[in-house]
């Protein structure tokens, strides 16, 4: 009697088990296409759900690297863009919560590449901090600018529209700084090589 119950419970934890892996396989397929289907979503919700998600799993990502570059970096420029980076990134996760809880939509994705990239970068060394977390703000900011830009063109909605259109210069000129730190690291570290 014990064996057959010893089974069953094999049998049943097997199956859970299958069952909690495909449903996290098909996840990862919905979070990697996430940025895409803002673009080619079928209606204007789920335009907004996959918005929403892509640019707090993005959110997230810069506000866990800029309060890295804080406490590793070795650059006093580099600290203060990444503490710039932060707040805005804080504020931008607070309006996203704030409409997303109005629409009634619960961002619960946690984005693993991006987890992946903190990772490499908390394993990068002093000496390349700088440049490896400029060099990855200045594509996170890109992307979310692209996010922002899309949403702007696609939704009707009023309050997504003013988050777009609020955020877009601020995004922008984050991108500038960012853009401009890491050309004066390039022009330092030529000039040091030569």
């Amino acid at each position: 009697m014990l064996s057959s119950k010893t089974s069953f419970l094999k049998i049943l934890f097997t199956g859970v088990t299958l069952v909690s892996i495909s449903a996290c396989e098909k996840n990862d397929k919905i979070e990697k296409e996430s940025t895409k289907n803002v673009l080619t979503a079928r209606n204007n919700e789920e335009t907004e759900i996959y918005f929403f998600t892509a640019l707090a799993n993005s959110t997230q990502a810069i506000i866990a690297k800029s309060q890295l570059a804080q406490y590793k970096s070795l650059e006093q420029k580099t600290r203060d863009i990444s503490s710039k980076i932060e707040n805005n990134q804080v504020m931008l996760l607070q309006e996203i919560n704030k409409i997303s809880l109005k629409k009634l939509i619960v961002i619960t994705d946690i984005d693993v590449p991006a987890n992946d990239d903190l990772y490499k970068l908390i394993d990068t060394s002093y000496t390349s901090f700088d440049k490896v977390y400029i060099n990855s703000m200045t594509r996170l900011l890109y992307e979310q600018i692209q996010l922002l830009e899309a949403i702007s063109k696609k939704t009707n909605d009023s309050d997504v529209s003013k988050l777009a259109f609020h955020y877009l210069p601020l995004q922008y000129k984050l991108l500038l700084e960012t853009e401009k730190l890491n050309e004066l690291k390039t022009i330092k570290n030529t000039t040091i090589i030569n």
